[in-house]
């Protein structure tokens, strides 16, 4: 018997059960959700959210806004919203008209600038004053309604610049009013049109 080739050919069988056994692993060892490499966030090891960046390069949904002109001066939230999805998301709600695991939502706040304008009276954006966030993971947000956490990067004073990372909200102090009335899956798409025309063409 060659000794060297026997012990190269069981080196090798060996090799190929190690091999087939890692692979096994990852297989059947599903990564959570914010440890895909094809969402938009990433928390850090105190399970606070990171503060994401390029947004501005994701897909623009909408901007809603209630002054404090139209609500007896004390509207809850009188600033411009500046909405975005990131591309994914937007992918995936274009071609199923749902929102992904891992759907990320950034909500950028603008002040109510000058009420005048050339082209007539209205309300202007005036500067930025915070960054929101929401994000759909039912492996870490197991428990809140439709699997949706908020976030809030801004100061109290609404100062910049916004904080580098955030905690989620309590489910209470959001998601009453969310699921109260936003139009599907917790989300207020009835105010983001770019959303609304992808349903308009199914």
């Amino acid at each position: 018997m060659n000794i060297s080739l026997y012990f190269k050919k069981n080196f090798l069988v060996l090799n190929l059960i190690v091999l087939a056994l890692i692979l096994a692993v990852f297989v059947f060892i599903e990564p959570s959700v914010a440890e895909k490499s094809d969402v938009s966030y990433k928390f850090n090891e105190k399970g606070e959210l990171i503060k994401p960046e390029g947004y501005r390069e994701w897909i623009f949904v909408g901007t809603p806004v209630t002054p404090n002109d139209m609500n007896n001066g004390k509207a809850p939230f009188p600033e411009f919203h500046h909405v975005y999805i990131d591309p994914v998301s937007y992918k995936h709600y274009k071609d199923t008209g749902k929102f992904r695991e891992g759907t990320i939502l950034i909500k950028e706040l603008i002040s109510v600038g000058s009420k005048s304008a050339a082209s007539g009276n209205g309300y202007f954006q005036g500067e930025f004053i915070g960054l929101e966030a929401t994000i759909k993971d039912s492996k870490m947000f197991s428990k809140e309604p439709g699997n949706w956490a908020y976030f809030s990067f801004s100061k109290p004073d609404h100062t910049l610049p916004v904080n580098d990372t955030a905690t989620a909200f309590p489910a209470a102090a959001c998601n009453a009013c969310h699921d109260a009335s936003a139009a599907e899956d917790w989300v207020f798409t009835q105010y983001y049109p770019v959303l609304r025309a992808l349903k308009m063409k199914k």
